[in-house]
């Protein structure tokens, strides 16, 4: 069965968004998680697919930026909430494209996304919030940091130099590390 194409979720969020009174019903039946915040981040809806990614319920009015617990780098760093890209969005006033993060569960579980955000405008150009779609890339991070794992191994295991060696071995096991941590290598 073929995955349904992000761009289309998207368009139709948005399009319900922006003329359907019952919007919230049309955004429950997406196969993605999506939510919407006020025009200063804060978590205004979500959808049930979210609550099932993020492993929680929101905190309407709360919780700001995101619907995930915690947040890394594809590189494993910690990701503050008001660093995400719907944060960065909702500075900016446009549309983040072509990042990915790393969403972990209050249960330790990790999944990768690649998030969406949106800004909204009313009909008058006024900067109204925003919506955020997220789609799970955990699949083809995991293999993307296991090659990466590979290419880091295979050069320190080149070098001559031992601190550069160690260096590259060192990056190999983050890299592996969160690999695994997606659930998806052994």
């Amino acid at each position: 069965m073929p995955r349904p194409d992000p761009e289309q979720i998207l368009d139709t969020a948005l399009n319900a968004i922006s003329t359907e009174a019952n919007w919230e019903a049309v955004l429950d039946e997406l196969p993605a998680p999506v939510y919407a915040t006020d025009p200063e981040g804060r978590v205004t809806y979500w959808n049930r697919a979210c609550v099932e990614f993020a492993g929680r319920e929101p905190v309407l009015g709360h919780d700001r930026w995101c619907v995930t617990w915690q947040l890394y780098t594809t590189s494993g760093e910690r990701l503050a909430h008001e660093d995400c890209p719907m944060a960065q969005s909702i500075r900016e006033r446009r549309a983040i494209r072509g990042s990915v993060a790393i969403a972990q569960r209050p249960d330790g579980s990790r999944a990768a996304f690649r998030p969406y955000p949106t800004p909204l405008f009313d009909e008058h150009g006024k900067f109204t919030g925003a919506v955020n779609m997220l789609i799970d890339v955990s699949d083809q991070q995991a293999k993307a940091l296991a090659d990466q794992a590979s290419r880091c191994r295979r050069l320190a295991n080149a070098m001559y130099d031992r601190n550069t060696a160690h260096v590259l071995s060192s990056m190999a096991e983050g890299f592996e590390r969160t690999a695994k941590d997606l659930g998806n290598q052994p």
